[in-house]
């Protein structure tokens, strides 16, 4: 097998994809930006063991001791979860922690790609980044965007984080021709919440339907990845008034601190976690979770389609 000199696979992923067995594909930005520790080591072991018991193997991807790391040791997760200084690594920090040997937690955007070098289908999130609101004065798109635009692995999510501009987010999408699916329903999901107020491309009802079309989808040469939004469960879901009243007053404080570029996320969520007594921090936990049972599902359904070049 050809592996990419950045990539260091672990034994077990290399196993699996040998044998095409299902894999998927988890990032690592949630454990060292996304969450507090404790919660966030408890959630990555969580969420490996979930994609374990559906029949999928997990991969959780960083930048570690100058590799990208497809498959992560119960010390490395813990290094993210407890080190300080941890980089947040996008597309375009990858060279940098490469050749600087930093520690970097993957966004989407950069776990998209190292999924696809070591040929894995398909990733589970939380949510994806997105246009941020006031995008006609900043100029502020998520990298996660022209990615998923170019890069043929399909993310299960539950949509993109309330605190972005929904519905330019799905208009660069629709334009970039990356599938929008819901999964088990119509409506986009927004993060904290089971509906966005907008309709999602295509709606699918089981994980068979979402592999089947994601084998017609890359059959035909269609190079993009394909979102799968996957509502929050409805008893973790959190009331709209609620979570909208702590995003606009977390936005104000972006806004009067001048907090920009790939600070704001990690900002505001941690905000909105102290705004909501800490309600937000569960809901987080439960879709992430839910995402990656689904995608274990999907990742069987999907079976033995060969992954990408390496």
């Amino acid at each position: 097998m050809n592996i990419h000199p950045s990539l260091s696979i672990a034994p077990e992923i290399q196993d699996a994809l040998e044998h095409h067995l299902p894999i998927v594909a988890l990032e690592s930005t949630i454990i060292s930006h996304g969450m507090p520790h404790p919660q966030n080591l408890e959630m990555a072991r969580d969420v490996e063991t979930l994609v374990r018991e559906n029949g999928a193997v997990p991969a959780s991807i960083a930048v570690m001791d100058g590799k990208i790391r497809v498959g992560l040791s119960a010390a490395q997760l813990e290094r993210l979860a407890t080190e300080s200084g941890v980089l947040k690594v996008s597309r375009r920090d990858l060279g940098f922690a490469l050749a600087r040997g930093r520690t970097g937690a993957t966004t989407v955007a950069a776990t998209l790609l190292g999924a696809h070098r070591a040929g894995i289908r398909i990733f589970a999130t939380g949510g994806l980044g997105g246009v941020h609101r006031g995008v006609e004065h900043t100029l502020d798109i998520s990298a996660d965007l022209p990615e998923l635009a170019q890069t043929p692995v399909a993310v299960v999510c539950a949509g993109v984080k309330s605190i972005l501009d929904i519905g330019r987010t799905l208009e660069y999408l629709e334009t970039a021709g990356v599938p929008v699916l819901g999964f088990q329903t119509e409506d986009f999901p927004a993060f904290y919440t089971r509906s966005s107020g907008l309709k999602v491309a295509h709606r699918m009802e089981s994980a068979a339907e979402v592999a089947a079309l994601l084998r017609e989808h890359w059959k035909l040469g269609l190079n993009s990845g394909v979102v799968i939004a996957n509502p929050v469960p409805l008893e973790s879901a959190m009331p709209e008034v609620e979570i909208s009243s702590a995003i606009e007053s977390a936005l104000e404080v972006v806004s009067a601190r001048g907090i920009t570029g790939k600070d704001i996320t990690p900002f505001l969520l941690g905000f909105i976690v102290q705004a909501t007594g800490g309600r937000s921090l569960e809901t987080n936990i439960a879709l992430v979770k839910n995402n990656a049972v689904v995608a274990a599902r999907v990742a069987r359904a999907l079976g033995g389609l060969p992954g990408a070049e390496r």
